[in-house]
């Protein structure tokens, strides 16, 4: 994974990019807006990690025109700005997600991953004995029968049938569906699994709990 952190903190930088870089994670720094925006217009990053309050051109307006050049780049803001207002524009300014300083590292990272996980292309069917979705329609059947899944019950099942056969924490879950999963505790990822167990009952497969891990889904 490669990430273009811009930060003009020199102190920060280098121990953000120690930190990912101890992740597997390439890191390109750059500290200011100006040269963010040159860069961004043929960067090869699969993530921008971008502080706010930068020399010249400020974070929101090196977001402005990424996206107006049509770019879906994932980005991560970083601001010590904790106003609600500051988030709010920068969200619908086309940022992904955002962190408000001082965070944990491991939120970082955990972030960072989520985010080039749901800019990875996705094959646009997924199946599972009888179960289908198709990622491009957002529609779910079981044996051919539509299965109405709310947004969050969708991302779950998603997340599962990417990971078929194998064990998923509740954490990774959750870490997987942001931003939505800002508000999302651990034990509302046991309701939806509940109510997933109800919708999908009938497909030939099952959410098994895998207790002290977490849950697999496979065939029945």
């Amino acid at each position: 994974m490669h990430v273009l952190l811009v930060e003009d903190d020199a102190i920060l930088a280098d121990g953000l990019t120690r930190v990912l870089r101890g992740h597997a994670i390439a890191v390109e720094v750059v500290a200011n807006g100006n040269l963010a925006d040159q860069l961004l217009k043929g960067s090869a990053a699969d993530v921008v990690v971008l502080d706010i309050g930068l020399p010249g051109l400020d974070g929101f307006e090196v977001v402005r025109r990424l996206r107006a050049r049509g770019s879906v780049l994932p980005v991560l803001l970083l601001t010590a700005r904790d106003a609600v207002e500051d988030r709010v524009r920068g969200l619908e300014l086309g940022a992904d997600d955002y962190l408000v300083k001082p965070f944990a590292t491991a939120e970082l990272v955990a972030r960072i991953r989520a985010l080039a996980r749901r800019n990875a292309p996705r094959p646009a069917m997924l199946a599972l004995g009888a179960l289908t979705l198709d990622t491009e329609t957002r529609r779910a059947h079981v044996g051919g029968r539509p299965v109405e899944l709310s947004v969050r019950e969708w991302a779950v099942l998603e997340y599962l049938l990417h990971h078929a056969a194998r064990v998923v924490s509740k954490q990774q879950i959750i870490d997987a569906i942001l931003p939505w999963g800002n508000d999302l505790t651990l034990n509302a990822v046991e309701v939806y699994i509940s109510r997933l167990r109800l919708k999908i009952g009938e497909a030939g497969v099952t959410i098994r709990t895998i207790r002290g891990f977490g849950y697999m889904l496979e065939l029945a």
